[in-house]
């Protein structure tokens, strides 16, 4: 079981059901768009992003980039860490059919592909200093943003790093500086064609 120090927020019940069996922390289900109503809730994720930090751990479809987008937006003070789940595409066991956009959300989400998450957002590691970043300059160079086909090459980019396809470029680049450092990012874009 993973010991996780910052409190971790999800969508829903089930999302902290599936959670509670990998991780051991602190995890607060904003149960959907409720979030956006409920004062007491936001009061309680603030406080943790000030005292202890938060992950938002959402789903990678439009409302769970909607509610990510909405609480990073609300909470100004404090640490805020985000951690992605791949685009899988399939239905979750409880439900009948797949959601709108035919995507597992976290409560789908096999265990390993969750440790893997945690993993790729350094929150299982001591971040040490990794050197320069990963600039938004580095992603022009590397041709994933500015240029006219920036869009699908960062879409193949994360496909190929098991990340959801929605991100925008400055969410991909906070990802990337979290996974790699600006040397392993210059090398895998010199090498590969992304």
């Amino acid at each position: 079981m993973l010991q996780i120090r910052q409190a971790i927020i999800v969508e829903g019940k089930y999302d902290k059901i599936k959670l509670s069996s990998i991780v051991k922390a602190v995890i607060i289900p904003t149960h959907g768009f409720r979030i956006f109503k409920d004062e007491e809730m936001l009061a309680l994720i603030r406080h943790y992003a000030e005292t202890t930090g938060i992950i938002i751990l959402t789903d990678s479809d439009r409302a769970g980039f909607r509610i990510r987008s909405y609480l990073k937006g609300a909470i100004s003070g404090g640490s805020i860490k985000n951690i992605y789940i791949p685009d899988i595409f399939g239905k979750e066991k409880r439900k009948e059919k797949p959601s709108a956009e035919g995507k597992l959300g976290v409560e789908g989400m096999d265990a390993e592909v969750l440790r893997e998450a945690f993993a790729k957002a350094g929150v299982l590691s001591e971040q040490t200093d990794a050197g320069d970043p990963i600039t938004k300059t580095d992603l022009y160079l590397a041709g994933l943003n500015g240029t006219p086909d920036s869009a699908q090459r960062r879409r193949n980019l994360q496909q190929k790093l098991g990340l959801p396809s929605m991100l925008s470029a400055t969410a991909l680049l906070e990802i990337l500086n979290s996974m790699m450092s600006r040397e392993e990012f210059l090398r895998m874009t010199e090498t590969e064609e992304v």
